[in-house]
């Protein structure tokens, strides 16, 4: 009994709470880990809804509207994109029903530029890179958020296509601005696709959705700065003999 009780017994109890403890702790850092990862879609979608407002204030600035016309126009861009994929995806309601801290934020994006726009070299140029800079946080963001709904692939990409173009296209088509998605000899919608595909492609080979959706952004900006710094782009249909 007293060789029981000597320090070896102890020893071993105290070793196992510890081992325990250790065991505790590292499972906590990895459903720590676990939860900032399952975070990364909604903080796409808030990023994109901000960076995209703030072109759509530009835009209106363009246009020399008054402050209602500003934070409309930034509304409009920031959260159009989003909405046509969840009405596609039968999500009801819509992302920012529930999330009415996004229209505060295309608001607050829109009083920002209303007082800023003026000190501005190029207007139209920051348009083109924060535009450049929305599509490639909101396209993993509408893959992302497809692939949670159960869609196919094919599907996830063209959520995420959706996701990244349509909320530019209204800015511009409202704003009489040549829409930047259908702009001649320049990658866009190419840089969305190439993304998405790349983002599907990884995970279905085994890569975690998330570190996946992070390739699929920087592809997107790859692509689409690529194509404003260096001037890359597709070839361009040409008619033989030339013809209307």
């Amino acid at each position: 009994m007293v060789l029981d009780q000597g320090p070896c017994g102890p020893s071993r109890k105290r070793t196992g709470r510890r081992t325990g403890a250790r065991r505790h702790g590292a499972v906590q850092a990895r459903e720590g880990r676990g939860v900032t990862l399952a975070s990364l879609v909604p903080l796409l979608d808030h990023a994109s809804v901000l960076v995209f407002a703030l072109t759509g204030a530009l835009v209106a600035s363009r246009a020399q509207l008054d402050l209602v016309g500003f934070i409309f126009f930034a509304t409009l861009t920031g959260i159009g994109g989003g909405t046509v994929r969840d009405l596609v995806l039968g999500r009801d309601p819509v992302f920012w029903v529930h999330r009415p801290e996004l229209i505060l934020l295309t608001a607050g994006a829109a009083v920002l530029v209303f007082f800023t726009a003026h000190l501005l070299e190029s207007r139209y140029r920051l348009i083109v890179w924060l535009d450049a800079f929305a599509l490639a946080v909101a396209v993993p963001a509408g893959v992302g958020l497809a692939l949670e709904a159960g869609v196919s692939p094919v599907v996830a990409v063209a959520m995420g296509v959706v996701t990244g173009t349509f909320g530019g296209l209204i800015r511009d088509v409202i704003g009489n601005e040549l829409p930047l998605v259908l702009k001649q000899g320049e990658l866009y919608v190419t840089a969305a696709v190439g993304g998405a595909v790349v983002a599907v492609a990884l995970i279905g080979v085994g890569m975690p959705r998330p570190v996946a959706l992070i390739f699929c952004g920087l592809i997107v900006i790859a692509l689409r700065a690529g194509s404003l710094a260096l001037g890359w782009s597709l070839p361009t249909y040409r008619a033989r003999p030339p013809r209307n």
